[in-house]
């Protein structure tokens, strides 16, 4: 079943790159002309619409009303013949079925605003590009009354390169209201994304109403305290009883359906099964294989809560639940998790073991498979699609299944014809940290993502026969919440990464330039300020490696290291010295760091650090003196194995940057 359709021809159209003095339009369009002109928005400016575009012209008119102050009255399509000079048109037009449901036209002249699409959504992304063709401040949420509106004059034509355009927020680890919901929605909106993934239940809370299950929301949607070693005023989300949590009632979630639907992002729920289920079996713990209660009270890397896959009861439970939330979400997938599954209480369950030997399941992986097949079933039957992680080609692929590749698999299951959306741990996981120097920014769970390897992110895998890409819908951003506990921790984590993986999902291959790109984003970190919206400012990675470490480097005891410095790298001032760790199983311990002149210490740094999968404090701060001519200059790291003498890895040298800490 697809969810998206849109003409093949579209995909090898060609494309005219920005020039480098245009506005900054993100995602880059497939087709722009500038001319010689402006239009400027002025106090008697008029909106028309014929009327499925009307909606649309609506918001447009909200858009600008506020910086503005302008009326902007929206009138009939009928009426723009008899209008003067000035207005602005939207159309739904037959003839513009070519671009899609997602492509628009939008020509500016002197005078008039022309914006043309086949669908509703055609429209919304042609006023969202209009809107970056004005000045920075029509994100502003209050008036300013001095500002000239001016737009130049262009010719766009425009359509996306994938459907699936995503972004997914982890409300179980830390909850977020309804209203902070809709405000992420509407920033990544105004980036062209359409896909909201919603994980709403995993082993720290469930968070949407049940009506069939209210011990859900009761017990599961809360827990003792903040958790993850988080201050507890890091956030507001507490009850009047003082646990920490929240969940959305059923009126919430219609709210926010409806909110999306109006910017044309579809919503996708995630219901986590069989495994990620600890705050269900909290509040029901007879879906359990012991039968225990299960606490949502677990830190992070914890996945205890698995549902039994042997008792009926499990299924019906989970039916009963998915039933509910197919009446609250219209989009035609249904997220159902299925990752990371520890599957030894079902090795020594009598009710799993029996259905293994009752199905003529081999191991447990069947039995997973068993499980994600059933659900398939029942899913499909109520006209709904199935979407889970990678891990659910574990003991084999449901039939109409599609894939959400973070691990691997996303090649293997399109090649198999199912439909995949990328999101690999490597371009797209937006809680790892933006910067080398974690000392410089908020706690995140680990790895490193900064911004130019989201944009360089290609999510056709590679290998992938030609006659199979189809099968790739898009990709998706991925915000695990454990360590981000308050809305403006999310923005910060989000943007401007989400924002290269907009333009990687709807611009051009051929178009995707990272220095043009980072050229336009600085026009748009204005936008991003001026709506109030909290963002990491990109700063390149301005580090300098200097040497590296191999086993044979390492003592089991501390030792100095020695590194030759090039004497380019030496400049007065305060530089940071970065023992990054790369492979093996085990790390190093490091007692301090110091610079030498001549086999003289000259500045030192001697606090205890350690680098290796989970590294500790491994950045070192050196006060530089001004550099003297024909002085050979050494860096000295003491550092000793740390639990084996097996490690790898790289030093970096850069000169010191600024915290971006939100």
């Amino acid at each position: 079943m697809k969810f998206w359709m849109f003409l093949p021809w579209l995909l090898t159209a060609p494309v005219v790159a920005a020039d480098l003095a245009a506005p900054a339009i993100i995602p880059l369009p497939q087709k722009m002309e500038w001319q010689a002109g402006e239009f400027r928005l002025r106090s008697d400016t008029k909106i028309f619409a014929n009327g499925g575009g009307r909606p649309t012209a609506g918001q447009l008119a909200e858009y600008l009303r506020g910086p503005t102050k302008y009326p902007l009255p929206v009138f009939s399509e009928r009426m723009a013949g008899k209008a003067p000079g000035n207005y602005i048109i939207l159309t739904l037009k037959k003839g513009a079925r070519e671009l899609g449901r997602e492509g628009y036209e939008l020509t500016v002249t002197t005078n008039v605003v022309s914006i043309q699409a086949a669908a509703p959504a055609g429209l919304f992304y042609g006023v969202q590009t209009l809107r970056q063709l004005l000045p920075p401040e029509i994100y502003a949420t209050t008036a300013l009354p001095n500002q000239a509106w001016i737009v130049p004059t262009v010719h766009i034509i425009d359509w996306p390169r994938f459907p699936w355009r995503g972004m997914m927020l982890d409300v179980s680890r830390h909850f977020f209201t309804k209203t902070e919901v809709e405000q992420l929605i509407e920033v990544a909106a105004a980036d062209k994304i359409n896909v909201f993934h919603w994980h709403l239940v995993d082993d720290n809370g469930w968070r949407v109403e049940i009506n069939k299950y209210p011990k859900l929301t009761q017990i599961g949607a809360w827990r003792h305290g903040v958790e993850f070693g988080l201050a507890t005023h890091s956030t507001t989300a507490y009850g009047p009883d003082g646990r920490y949590g929240g969940f959305y009632t059923q009126a919430d979630i219609r709210e926010v359906v409806a909110y999306a639907q109006a910017r044309h992002v579809t919503i996708v729920p995630e219901i986590e099964m069989p495994g990620h289920s600890a705050a269900a079996l909290a509040a029901y713990p007879e879906l359990s294989c012991t039968g225990q209660p299960q606490s949502t009270d677990l830190g992070a890397g914890v996945h205890a809560g698995v549902y039994c896959a042997g008792k009926e009861e499990t299924f019906e439970f989970l039916q009963n639940v998915l039933t509910e939330i197919f009446a609250l979400f219209p989009s035609p997938y249904i997220h159902i998790g299925g990752d990371e599954v520890p599957k030894g209480n079902w090795q020594h369950c009598e009710h799993c073991q029996a259905r293994m030997l009752a199905e003529g399941l081999k191991n447990e992986e069947e039995l997973q498979s068993y499980f994600i097949k059933r659900m398939e079933t029942f899913v499909n039957a109520h006209h709904k699609q199935l979407i889970g992680w990678s891990e659910i080609l574990q003991g084999g692929l449901a039939k109409n299944a599609t894939v959400m590749d973070w691990i691997g698999g996303g090649r293997e299951a399109a090649s198999q014809g199912h439909d995949v959306v990328m999101t690999p741990t490597s371009n797209c996981y937006f809680d790892y940290y933006q910067g080398r120097d974690h000392t410089a920014e908020p706690r995140a769970i680990g790895g490193y993502l900064p911004l130019e390897k989201v944009y360089a992110f290609e999510p056709i895998p590679a290998g992938l026969a030609p006659a199979m890409t189809a099968h790739i819908l898009g990709a998706q951003g991925n915000v695990w919440t454990e360590y981000i506990p308050n809305l403006k921790q999310v923005e910060y984590m989000l943007f401007p990464r989400l924002t290269a993986l907009a333009e990687i999902t709807w611009s051009a291959k051929s178009s995707h330039n990272f220095s043009d790109f980072t050229r336009r984003l600085e026009v748009d970190n204005q936008r991003l300020d001026a709506g109030g919206v909290n963002f990491r400012r990109y700063v390149p990675d301005g580090r300098i490696p200097i040497g590296a470490w191999e086993p044979a480097v390492i003592k089991d005891k501390p030792s100095p290291w020695d590194i030759d410095l090039p004497t380019a790298v030496v400049k007065a001032g305060r530089a940071r010295v970065n023992l990054e760790y790369t492979d093996g199983a085990c790390g190093i311990d490091i007692t301090g760091v110091a610079l030498l002149a001549d086999g003289q210490v000259i500045s030192q740094d001697t606090h205890a650090g350690f680098t290796g999968a989970n590294p500790r404090d491994p950045v070192y701060t050196l006060e530089v003196p001004a550099p003297k001519p024909g002085v050979h200059y050494t860096l000295r790291a003491q550092v000793a194995g740390s639990g084996g003498t097996d490690s790898a890895g790289t030093v970096y040298w850069e000169e010191s940057p600024a915290s971006q800490k939100p």
